[in-house]
């Protein structure tokens, strides 16, 4: 059962605001239930949600009074934030409930926003209502900014998900630390100068983070994890731009989700004025900020409220990104060419032993692994057997690479049930067709 559960670091000590907290999160954790049971009534999600909205229109009013009674100097500042969330995003998520008539998966998409929103600002914006605070940077040199903005990342993480981020490099170039949720948001001013800021979060990272809010162990990323993660990003970003004029006073112009694939690109695209990586302990994360003198064009398509659910559903079912496929062989000439031949269609990662290989299934789950059978010391029949014998990996599909023809050879290949051979002495047209085949063939069967 997913729950959102409410602790001490949620409290601000003003007791009719952490009151109306608990009673934000209690209302949810019913949606959550209903949500989940096949027999629900549409009436009582309709009644519930509108209990949701209208509780927290009455939150943000008695807030609002509260923030003007002692002076609060960012008052504006949330109470933009609330005024966002009530006129544009809640109804925008009750006209998508309308025009799906409370789907399943549109409560599901409701709930997530609204859990992302929620936690998220009650960490951050309602907190620094009572002076928890992190400090503001105005008119720094660059070098100095950077050490800003790293100590505002580092605290952040610390209040939003209580973990201890580590800043390990301020020159990411995209280089590949597992599965990725990268979320993409383009930030405007009124001169039309814009800002792309990328948070390129590792999957074991979301999970830890979103099963820690909803009191479950989520083992993959969903629709729902997606989203919270969305809300979650945006607000962390607000935050940021509190801190730092110079995005503080920018809108948000549009929002995407990316591949890692995507991200990749997006860098050979245009390099980030600002680049930053960071390890929490639970997985790594990158902050990467690109200028508008060197963002041209569009690389995926936004999400609106319109097309959320409908591109987060691509997005999962992997339309949006190549397969994957990793090549494992001890010859790097052997891997090079298969990354040549196949690259352009296929994101492609190498191995060079069976050690190795092991290792990058386990982080990134390929859609397909070229194995070499002839590898020194531990083999490709003994690495199937450890793949096969891992419940986690066991499924990804094997195809061998063999540079014998004889029957004997590709009888003892065959007898490990593998998806099949290649013969490293068929012709690259050839290779190419059987890749290309092997994926058709699962595309329909899916």
């Amino acid at each position: 059962m997913n729950k959102i559960v409410w602790n001490k670091r949620y409290e601000i000590n003003v007791d009719f605001i952490d009151k109306e907290h608990k009673q934000l999160f209690s209302t949810i954790n019913k949606l959550l239930t209903l949500s989940e049971n096949e027999e629900k009534s549409e009436w009582v999600c309709r009644e519930g949600i509108k209990y949701l909205k209208n509780h927290a229109v009455e939150h943000f009013a008695h807030e609002e009074e509260y923030m003007r009674s002692i002076h609060y100097s960012d008052y504006e500042i949330h109470k933009h934030l609330h005024d966002n969330f009530q006129n544009h995003t809640l109804p925008a998520l009750e006209e998508e409930l309308e025009e799906s008539g409370y789907s399943e998966e549109s409560i599901r998409h409701f709930l997530g926003v609204c859990i992302g929103w929620v936690v998220a600002h009650t960490q951050t914006e309602d907190q620094a209502i009572v002076g928890k605070t992190i400090s503001k940077w105005v008119n720094l040199p660059h070098g100095e900014e950077m050490d800003a903005l790293e100590q505002t990342i580092v605290q952040l993480v610390q209040d939003m998900f209580q973990l201890k981020a580590k800043p390990i490099s301020r020159q990411y170039e995209g280089e590949n630390f597992g599965k990725v949720l990268c979320c993409r948001y383009v930030y405007r001013r009124e001169k039309k100068e814009k800002w792309e800021i990328v948070l390129c979060l590792e999957e074991r990272l979301v999970l830890k983070v979103v099963s820690d809010m909803l009191s479950t162990q989520y083992l993959k990323v969903d629709d729902m994890v997606i989203n919270i993660t969305r809300y979650i990003s945006r607000q962390f970003l607000d935050k940021i731009g509190e801190c730092f004029p110079t995005l503080g006073t920018c809108e948000m112009d549009s929002e995407s989700l990316l591949t890692y694939d995507q991200l990749v690109n997006s860098f050979e695209r245009a390099h980030p004025a600002c680049s930053l990586l960071f390890d929490t302990g639970e997985g790594y994360f990158a902050f990467c900020v690109t200028s508008s003198d060197t963002i041209r064009g569009k690389i995926v398509p936004s999400l609106n409220a319109q097309n959320a659910m409908s591109q987060i559903k691509k997005y999962l079912s992997g339309e949006a990104r190549k397969k994957q496929i990793l090549v494992v062989d001890d010859s790097e000439f052997m891997r090079s060419n298969m990354v040549r031949l196949l690259g352009d269609d296929y994101d492609m990662i190498e191995s060079s032993s069976s050690v190795s290989a092991i290792k990058s299934i386990t982080v990134n789950r390929p859609d397909l692994i070229l194995l070499d059978y002839e590898m020194p010391i531990c083999d490709g029949r003994q690495t199937l057997e450890m793949i096969r014998s891992d419940k986690d990996i066991a499924d990804i599909p094997v195809i061998f690479l063999t540079g014998r023809g004889d029957a004997e050879s590709v009888k003892k290949v065959m007898s490990l049930r593998p998806e099949g051979y290649l013969l490293k002495t068929m012709s690259e047209e050839g290779i190419k067709k059987t890749i290309d085949d092997f994926f058709a063939k699962r595309e329909k069967k899916s």
